[in-house]
């Protein structure tokens, strides 16, 4: 592990090869099982999105201002 940090950061196309053998490696090596499990947690993933959006406009229509933040920024941690 120490020698990928100080290795720097990977390029992408390495990053995303590493990501996809993990998750091929994760659903016993079957390619279809893998794309399956992506998808749905795709779609896990949008739906979370669409209701953090949902809730978002919600408060807006009924008045939930939102808290302006301390000007410096010490002052965010009292």
């Amino acid at each position: 592990m120490l020698d990928r940090l100080a290795s720097g950061p990977r390029p992408e196309s390495d990053r995303l090869d590493i990501a996809a053998d993990q998750a091929i490696a994760a659903c016993g090596g079957d390619m279809r099982s893998a794309v399956r499990a992506l998808i749905l947690a795709n779609e896990f993933l949008e739906y979370e999105l669409c209701e953090m959006f949902k809730a978002v406009t919600n408060g807006q229509k009924q008045g939930h201002a939102r808290r302006k933040l301390p000007e410096k920024r010490a002052d965010w941690f009292d």
